[in-house]
Parts: C-alpha cells; structure tokens; sequence
C-alpha cells in the first residue's frame, strides 16, 4: 500500500507538471487557482482549455496502454508482449486510416469502432500464428509474428496516408502518438470504454494468476482457462483499440511498465494491473512535458519520445538472460 501511495504522490506531481509547462510556462499558484475556480486569467483559460484535456488523456491514455500490456504479457506468458510490438496498436491504426480514407469519417465517436475491430482482429491472428505448429505457445514466435504483421499493417497506412496527403492531413499528427489538441469530445465519447476495459483487467486478476500456474494445474483449480482469455482479449481490444483512438499508436508503453510493476510487487496480477494504472500515466505524461520542452516552443509528439525511451529498454530486456517472471 505504501508503494501505491509513493506511486499515486508521483503521478499527481507529474499532473501538475503537464498543467504547468508548455510554449508558455503557468506558475504553479496559477494552476492552483484555475484548479479551484479562482482566477479568471489568460494563463487560467489556457490551462482549463487546453492543458487539462491534454494531461487527462494521457491520464486515460497511459492507464489504457500499460494495462493491455500487462494483459498481453500475462495471457501470452510473453515478457516482451506490448501492444506497439504485437502488431495490436498497428491493427488499430489501419483500422482508423481505412475508417478515414475510405468511409470519409473524422472524429473520434465515427472511427472508435473501428480502432476496436482493428485491434481484435489483428490480437487474434497474431496469437493465431505464433501458436501454430506443434508444441506449446512460443513467446519468441508471437513476438516475431506480431513484428511482421505491425510492419505490414504500418506501411499500407502510411502508403495510404502518402497517396492522399490531403485527405489524411488531419491523420499526421494522430499517427505520430500525440495528446495535444484532442479536446474534451475525445475524451467523453472513448472514457467509458476504456473504464470497462479497465474493471474487466481487475476482475482478471486472480484467473491469470491461476493461468500462469499452466493450463492443467489452473483447471484443476477450478479456473476456466479458455474463459479467461477470451475476456483477457477483450479486455486489451477496449484498452488498446480506446487508447489509440484517442492518441494514436504508441509504443512501448505497454512494455515498460509491466515489468516495472513485476520489479515492484512480483508475479501478482492484481498488483500489476493496480501498479500499471498508475505508472503509465507518469511514463505518458512524463514523455509529453519533455516533448515540450526539447524543442520548445515546438513540440516532439509523445509518441516518438516513448519509442526514443522504450527502444533501449527492449534491447535490455532481449539481451537479458532472464526477463521478469510471468
């Protein structure tokens, strides 16, 4: 409990930060009292219409991503599943580009279906394909499936995006991973499915611990293997499928974290997922305030500052003679 109140004091700091540092810095009492209603200034509309949005998606956004990994990592019995690497984010974003250029839709209410679909069918045959042959489910097999199929889906879209730069402009910055300028409609019309998402990941816990246990053994305790992937599965579509909805296909964060949390709290999936939800959002937000600031008064979209942070630490973890228990 005390790791988790250590973790939730960080994650508010973090919060503040994102409300205070942009093109233009807002003191901190200033944040404090748009927070509470009492000031009325150009720094005050700034933080009410702009920032606050911005730092709640990457709130829901980061907590959507890192429980998904930590999802697919347990049901996979993969230390190197993430979204990102399981082609899942790939799936999503394809989905969204055919929802865009073909059907003419722009908003997120239009193509949040479609981000779904995408990131259920492409769980599906990844998993599919790394479990074919004989044997058991191989993590290296799922991960190299899952790279191929990511780097299919993410060069037809970008073949699309480049054959109609007109009609995918709005798509550009969405398909780097970014959280600025969604505004509040994104965030009421994805929240409730990623709140779903979310309490479906709670309720998995005590199953995947069962599961990790091996298929026979997690039967002979009652638990319904079968079952538990199946919602495990579309737990991570409404995680995934909500996440890159709202701020496009990023990466790595549903690998970090996980392992983090295991660092902290060991196997327990329970704690995980409780851990994840809070450390994701300090990874998200944490990479958007340096974003900021790199190249103020330009800005790196976050998604590429995660993938700048994540790309060493999956290095780390392929080379490592052995990756966090599952």
């Amino acid at each position: 409990m005390i790791g988790l109140l250590l973790t939730a004091i960080l994650l508010v700091s973090v919060v503040m930060l994102s409300l205070m540092i942009g093109a233009r810095d807002v003191p901190l009492r200033t944040v404090w009292e748009t927070l509470v209603g009492a000031s009325a200034s150009p720094d005050a509309a700034t933080v009410l219409s702009l920032r606050i949005p911005r730092t709640v998606l990457g709130l829901l956004a980061g907590a959507g991503l890192g429980v998904a990994g930590a999802l697919i990592q347990a049901v996979t019995r993969n230390p190197l599943a993430d979204p990102g690497i399981l082609g899942v984010n790939s799936g999503s974003a394809f989905a969204v580009a055919i929802a865009v250029g073909v059907f003419g839709l722009s908003s997120p209410s239009a193509y949040l279906w479609f981000a779904f679909g995408g990131a259920l069918i492409t769980t599906i045959v990844v998993y599919l394909i790394g479990s074919a042959g004989r044997g058991s489910v191989s993590p290296a097999r799922i991960t190299l499936a899952g790279v191929a199929i990511g780097a299919v889906l993410a060069g037809i879209t970008s073949a699309m995006v480049l054959a109609d730069p007109k009609g995918f402009n709005a798509m550009r910055a969405w398909e780097a991973g970014s959280i600025a300028d969604r505004g509040w409609e994104t965030i009421v019309v994805a929240a409730p499915y990623l709140g779903i998402g979310l309490v479906l990941a709670m309720l998995l816990g005590r199953p995947l611990n069962a599961a990790a246990l091996g298929d026979d053994l997690a039967r002979s305790l009652g638990s319904r293997v079968l079952w538990t992937r199946l919602l495990a599965i579309v737990a991570v579509t409404l995680l995934c499928g909500t996440a890159t909805a709202m701020a496009g296909p990023i990466v790595f964060v549903g690998l970090m974290i996980p392992h983090v949390a295991r660092w902290i709290v060991g196997p327990d999936q329970r704690w995980i997922v409780a851990y994840s939800v809070l450390l994701a959002p300090v990874l998200m937000l944490s990479s958007d305030v340096l974003g900021r600031v790199l190249l103020r008064p330009g800005e790196i979209p976050v998604g590429i500052v995660t993938a700048f942070v994540g790309a060493p630490v999956l290095v780390f973890l392929v080379r490592k003679q052995r990756a966090s228990a599952l």
